[in-house]
């Protein structure tokens, strides 16, 4: 069976086939929700290796797509996605943190071989100077372990530490094995909370969780990026009390 128009006549399967191709690529990269519906496991495993690993993906939604990616995979997820969409948890749990660790490799590689030259390129609106310098101020101030690990849980931080770290010289052993704490305390710890509160929030929301994403996503950033501040607070008081020691070692010297 065809459709026919007075100058051109489309085969039904074809017309089909080209409407959910175009649907797929009007897909908004923003929209975690839209990503899921779309691509599946796959596509969180290909998003999360892109946000990790190349510059040009630190615009993906990475925490809000691991958590609604969690709630996927529960046994509420047909009914709050539409049906066949639950995904996977064993998928996610193995393959979320792996496509995370590779990728951020493969960012630590690119840096340690081309080095800044990476970064030599004029501001744009996807493109900001201040994202590398915000990733070499954590990379100098935490050291480079913890930098790597702090890292995941910041959006645009966690995309530039691992070529920032490559460029600064950090040896490529010592890497992974941070970036591999790092990649499943992230993945695999934001999988699980939205895992785990998938029942409570159908309860609360239905199938509306657009509406709840960002403030969802803004709690597990702050929880997130808590030993960051408790460091800065921790480091602030140090130096203050080596400022009053200094002080009051002046004011005791004879003079």
């Amino acid at each position: 069976m065809t459709q026919c128009a007075p100058v051109l006549c489309v085969p039904v399967d074809t017309a089909e086939k080209t409407r959910a191709l175009t649907e797929q690529l009007a897909v908004n990269p923003l929209d975690p929700k839209e990503l899921l519906q779309t691509f599946g496991l796959v596509g969180v495993w290909a998003i999360l290796f892109a946000e990790t690993g190349l510059l040009v993906g630190f615009f993906f939604p990475g925490d809000s797509l691991l958590f609604l990616a969690g709630v996927a995979a529960s046994p509420v997820a047909d009914a709050m996605f539409g049906d066949g969409t639950k995904i996977s948890l064993a998928g996610l749990l193995i393959g979320a943190p792996i496509c995370a660790i590779v990728g951020a490799q493969l960012g630590h590689f690119l840096g340690a071989r081309y080095g800044r030259k990476m970064f030599e390129r004029p501001n744009s609106r996807l493109f900001k100077r201040e994202y590398v310098e915000k990733a070499e101020y954590y990379f100098e101030k935490f050291g480079p372990a913890k930098a790597v690990v702090l890292a995941r849980f910041i959006p645009i931080v966690r995309t530039f530490l691992n070529p920032v770290a490559g460029t600064l010289g950090m040896p490529a052993k010592k890497f992974f094995v941070w970036n591999v704490v790092g990649g499943i305390l992230w993945t695999d710890g934001i999988l699980l909370i939205g895992y785990l509160l998938a029942d409570s929030i159908y309860d609360a929301v239905g199938d509306h969780i657009d509406r709840y994403i960002l403030p969802v996503v803004a709690l597990i950033i702050l929880i997130s990026v808590m030993p960051i501040f408790i460091e800065i607070i921790r480091e602030r008081r140090a130096k203050r009390r080596a400022q009053e020691v200094m002080e009051e070692v002046g004011a005791t010297k004879p003079r």
